[in-house]
Order: structure tokens, then sequence, then C-alpha cells
């Protein structure tokens, strides 16, 4: 085919153009491309990290997000944790695959699931006694200090909200008596009728007024003034049904620590306390009285417990109470009565605790905490 001189002229210019292009222009054209490349490379990086093959987890597949530490110090630091409170809980969380640590502190349930594990490799990794104590008092600190930031996080306006087998103190005319929760319906409360000095059932009449003291798990003290609606039989033995109430009652002396219902054997002694002359100086000398009281724990936290006993001990004795732990071991502990509910014969006293040994405040920890089931 022939070309027209038009077109000739024209294929001649192109031929001309693409041997007179500049080299170089092409060079700075792949140096561009290749920078976009390495930065959208570098961003992806920093944006979900790398996985476990060197390469960016985000390439080719979808994973969870990675394990953030800033997130995890943002968090600490709103949960007032010390340095090496911080330092383990990243521990726990890296060893666990924790991708959300805000998410896991949040739910309790969860929480503990992780904290366990960390208090069973505890047990069996550590090389001696005293280094196994020394981690599982860290462990419970850091415990202790997440929830006490959350107990004002939940709070209770109404008797509906109290669970069923809750243990609560139903007041009747400024007698106190320990009873528990059988169900909550809609309109009314069933609760354990109190008992006299006997064990019998109290005969309460309806529209008695009454109040229902009780404390959360994270150990807010609250109370309800209501009234008694009418007695009735259930499978779970005699009942009384009180009125609900919305009107809630924060207690001024709130726990500062988890408390465990218990029903635990234990003996205790008076402490003496006596003046020694030292020169110029006194000291004084605690002296463990040799007779030994018996009795029931009935609640207990690192703070400490509430025993019910047949001894008399007058309110501000200083006590040195012992009780046996899962692995046979005797615990002791130091106390002073606060306060004393008497009811007949039997006496419930609330103490607490002066000083507490570590092995003893670990122990007294797992079985709050449940960690040892």
């Amino acid at each position: 085919m022939m070309l027209s001189g038009i077109q000739w002229s024209l294929l001649q210019e192109n031929i001309q153009y693409f041997k007179e292009d500049d080299p170089m222009a092409g060079i700075i054209l792949m140096i561009s491309i290749i920078g976009i490349v390495v930065i959208s490379f570098v961003v992806n990086l920093i944006k979900h990290g790398i996985g476990a093959t060197g390469m960016p987890s985000s390439i080719g597949k979808t994973t969870p997000r990675q394990f953030s530490v800033f997130a995890l110090r943002r968090l600490a630091s709103t949960y007032r944790l010390n340095k090496d409170q911080t330092k383990l809980l990243e521990q726990i969380f890296r060893s666990h695959g924790v991708k959300d640590p805000r998410r896991v502190i949040k739910d309790p349930q969860i929480l503990d699931e992780h904290f366990k594990r960390a208090y069973k490799n505890i047990e069996r990794i550590s090389e001696t006694e005293e280094d196994r104590q020394q981690k599982i008092s860290l462990l419970f600190s850091l415990r202790n200090t997440i929830e006490n930031v959350q107990r004002i996080e939940n709070t209770i306006t109404s008797t509906q909200q109290i669970a069923d087998n809750s243990n609560i103190a139903l007041i009747i005319e400024d007698e106190s008596y320990p009873v528990r929760v059988f169900s909550s319906g809609k309109d009314t409360i069933s609760v354990e009728c109190p008992r006299n000095t006997l064990g019998k059932p109290l005969s309460i009449p309806r529209g008695t007024r009454v109040t229902l003291s009780f404390f959360t798990k994270s150990s807010t003290g609250y109370s309800f003034d209501t009234q008694v609606l009418g007695a009735a039989q259930t499978s779970k033995g005699p009942a009384i049904q009180i009125a609900h109430s919305s009107r809630a009652k924060t207690l001024n002396y709130q726990r500062k620590f988890r408390r465990k219902e218990t029903d635990m054997s234990c003996n205790f002694y008076s402490i003496i306390i006596e003046e020694i002359k030292a020169g110029w100086k006194k000291k004084q000398k605690m002296i463990v009285d040799k007779q030994k009281h018996s009795g029931n724990v009935l609640n207990i936290s690192i703070g400490g417990c509430a025993i019910r006993t047949n001894a008399s001990v007058p309110v501000g004795s200083r006590l040195k109470i012992e009780f046996n732990h899962d692995d046979s071991r005797s615990l002791a502990v130091l106390g002073q009565i606060l306060r004393s509910n008497k009811n007949g014969a039997i006496t419930v006293i609330h103490i607490k605790f002066i000083k507490v040994p570590r092995r003893a405040w670990n122990a007294i920890n797992a079985m709050v905490f449940e960690y040892e089931k």
C-alpha cells in the first residue's frame, strides 16, 4: 500500500520524536512510582502491624487487630496502675493473645479467666516459694486495683437488681438478721424467714417496716427501706414476701475489697498489749492469751472477716485468728473487733485485719476470687 505524502511526513515526525526522547524522564518516572509503592507499604505496616511471616497482616487475608502496647498503657493510666502492675498486665495479655484489652478489663468474668490462668502458671513455674508468693501478691494487687476503680461504675437503684441466693441483712426494729434471697419477682422479693435464738422462724406481721442491707461483689453497700407483704412456704423453706423498693441508700461504710461468703471453722485468741520499759522509752509487746475460742468465718476479704461464735469478746479487742487453708496449712492473721451483733447466745463479730502475712494475704485473695477451683 502506498503512503500519501502527508502520512509519510507524520510518520517521520513520530519516529523522530521517539528517537529524541530524553532517557532521564523515564528514570524519574520509574523512581516516582517506586517511591509511591514504598510509602504505601510503610503506611500499611504502621497501620496493621507485621504478621508472623514478616508480611503485613492485612495482605491476602483479614485478621484481628494486633496487640497495641500504647493502648494498654493508656488503659493502665486510667486505672491508676503502677509500673509493675502495668508490666504484669501486658505480659498476661500478650501471652494470652488478647487483642482488645479494654473489652477484657470491662468484663470481670473474662478478666478473671485470664488472671486465673496466670495464677495457675505462676504456681507451676515458680522455682522457690518466696518467688511464687511475691508474684502471686503482685497479681492480686493488680486485680484488686482494677476492681476498686470499677466499683463506682455498677450502681444499684432498685431491689429488683438483687440476684437470687444473695446474702443480705434484714433489719427489724434495730435487730439485724442475716438471711438469703430466695427469689426476686416482678412485684415482690422473697427472702428467707429470720429465726429466733431457738431456731424457729419469726412471725412478722404484714405491714412491718423493714430494711434490707447488703454489699455487692464490688463491695459497695446499699440499704432499702420497705415493708413486709406476708409469709409464704417455699421449696427452700419458710419465707417472707417483701415489697420492692427503688429508694436506694448508699451505706456510709464501704468495703474496700471483694468479700466471699463462707462457713469455715476457725480458732481465735485474745491479744494482750503490755508496755515494757527500755531505758527512757516504752515499747509495746503483744502477748497471745492461751485461752482458745472457736467459731465459724461467715465471710472474709483481705480487709477483714465476720465470725459467728459463742464466745463473748468486747468490741475493740485484738485477736489472733487461725483457720485452715485448702492445702491443710494453718493461716494466721491479726485483727481488731469493730462491732458485734448479739442474738441470744450467738454473737457475730466483725473484724478488721491489722496484720496479714503475705502467704495468708495471697490465700485469702485466692479464696475470694475463686482462683483455686
